[in-house]
């Protein structure tokens, strides 16, 4: 009788966790939505599509997305395919670095790209001696490139180390040639992670705000266009239907994306049954490309590393010297400026920290109710499903012009809160996204025997599967602290001057041409990142 009594209440306990992750996501993702879009009026639709500077700016909007999301996929795809199955030395340096600049602010790219290749660029005027100006189309798409294959790599890596080797191993015995191993066996398993990080990479894009707005010059983007039709204008209808204008692409890629990838969870589970690739990367990889194209993916690789490795010496050269490009004397000046941000340095680092962490635990609990054996009865879990990637069709300029509309309707003057919210829901959807392919390399045989021995299903959830899981939790934490701590476009509308952050800092100085302070500012929020993410490894390792 006991024993019933405390199973129902463990029932009980999922159950009123599931009812609170639903509420959440329909209070701060659904109503924001609504309230942003009650404000869009009949005239400031048709004035988007009248006025020639409107029509421009979306065709501007397009064309970026475009290109620069599938040049950095591609990178990302064969930069990952590169460090998974090509011969190279250094390969553990290789497959390390792109993790770092994505833990990096995602606008310290456009700031590098300033100090290499703008009008004073250590490129451009130093090295070569030009007087050009790259600002635009052209340097914006390699800012965006740089600044977002990692996103691509990380995702396509995972999904190139799930593959079942002996599938490879089959082939190869068998004498199937590389080429068709390839395009038969490894690209359709890889397939719908790599429509999976073209929409990640695609909404991120659209969301971007501090590379158009240092890098893009004349070149006008729905983004920008959004910030300056509210702050500049004071103009909440256009701003809010330019929003809209911006939300369509994002759903189309968001449904397909979901379509094509739904079934793929099943197909690659490994954990418990069948080993996946070995991850150490020391490790000669099971299918071996030829030598022609080891060389080819090495130069690929040592190019891409070498770019951005540049960008990292760039900003911290750019810390330490009076005047970029002009007086290279060491300097602590800059660095000395820096210690009076330390507001911005502890609400950056604060808010990330709490969102990220209550935005990684939220996606594995609904991935695991959505996904996993225990969780059968959960009522409304294809809707939730949907729910909590909505966000990923969001971009983040128009969620966080939501927030604020739904702050001010609603009289909530609470700017802290609101900011934590919006990097919590903005990030969550790549880690639940992470969380769930990770859990989907788990054979279900686990939690249904775990379940026949008496256990009950949130027992399961902490005891078994995120154990399990803590790589990929871990990353999907990585990634939204890093992403959140130098996060633009979703708070622009919500900080203040009692809540500063480090990337409206960082920006506001770029924008003057302080280069040093802005750079030093980087540099700074760099490290405190690669300290606090590394002491949270030494923690999953010392917990194995």
């Amino acid at each position: 009788m006991d024993r019933a009594c405390k199973i129902k209440k463990s029932i009980d306990i999922t159950a009123v966790l599931w009812i609170a992750a639903i509420a959440f996501l329909s209070l701060f993702i659904l109503l924001p939505l609504f309230f942003v879009f009650s404000k869009v009026r009949f005239q400031d639709l048709s004035a988007i599509f009248v006025q020639t500077r409107f029509r421009k700016t979306i065709l501007n909007t397009l064309l970026e997305c475009a290109a620069s999301t599938t040049l950095s996929v591609l990178t990302g795809y064969i930069y990952a395919y590169a460090v998974v199955f090509g011969r190279m030395p250094f390969r553990k340096f290789f497959a390390s670095l792109p993790v770092l600049h994505l833990i990096t602010p995602p606008f310290v790219g456009g700031l590098a790209f300033i100090l290499l290749l703008g009008r004073q660029g250590l490129i451009t005027k130093t090295i070569l001696g030009l007087d050009v100006s790259l600002y635009g189309f052209s340097g914006l798409l390699i800012a965006q490139v740089l600044c977002f294959f990692p996103l691509s790599y990380l995702m396509c890596k995972e999904s190139f180390e799930a593959i079942n080797k002996n599938l490879i191993e089959g082939a190869v015995s068998l004498g199937v040639s590389r080429l068709k191993i390839f395009f038969k066996v490894i690209l359709p398993l890889t397939f719908p992670t790599f429509v999976a990080s073209f929409l990640f990479v695609a909404v991120s894009v659209l969301s971007d705000f501090g590379n158009p707005m240092l890098v893009g010059g004349r070149f006008k983007v729905l983004a920008i266009e959004i910030y300056t039709q509210l702050t500049g204008w004071m103009n909440a209808g256009t701003s809010a239907a330019l929003g809209l204008v911006l939300l369509v692409p994002s759903l189309i890629l968001f449904f397909l994306q979901n379509r094509l990838f739904k079934n793929q969870v099943k197909k690659t589970a490994i954990v418990g049954g069948k080993s996946g690739m070995k991850k150490g990367t020391d490790e000669e990889p099971v299918f071996r490309n030829s030598l022609f194209a080891d060389i080819l993916l090495f130069i690929f690789v040592l190019i891409i590393a070498v770019s951005v490795l540049l960008q990292f010496a760039s900003i911290i050269a750019g810390s330490f010297q009076k005047l970029w490009g002009i007086d290279t004397a060491f300097t602590l000046k800059h660095i000395k400026l820096t210690l009076k941000y330390g507001r911005e340095f502890f609400y950056s680092i604060s808010f990330a920290l709490i969102a990220s962490t209550l935005s990684v635990f939220l996606a594995a609990f609904v991935s695991f109710c959505v996904h996993r054996t225990g969780s059968k009865k959960m009522a409304g879990k294809n809707f939730i499903d949907a729910l909590i990637q909505l966000p990923t069709a969001i971009p983040g300029s128009l969620f966080g012009l939501a927030l604020s509309i739904t702050s001010g309707m609603l009289h909530l003057k609470a700017p802290r809160f609101l900011i934590v919210m919006a990097i919590t829901v903005s990030f969550m959807p790549f880690s639940y996204r992470i969380v769930t392919q990770t859990l989907g390399q788990i054979k279900l045989t686990l939690d249904e025997g775990a379940m026949s021995l008496g256990s009950k299903p949130l027992k399961v959830f902490v005891k078994v599967l995120v154990p399990l899981a803590r790589g990929g939790v871990f990353s999907g934490w990585i990634y939204n602290f890093a992403r959140g701590v130098g996060t633009l476009s979703s708070v622009i509308f919500l900080v203040g001057f009692n809540t500063p952050l480090c990337s409206i800092r960082i920006l506001n100085l770029a924008e003057q041409g302080d280069w040093g302070r802005a750079a030093a500012m980087a540099m700074e929020l760099t490290l405190i990142a690669f300290g606090l993410i590394g002491a949270g490894r030494l923690l999953i390792k010392k917990r194995k």
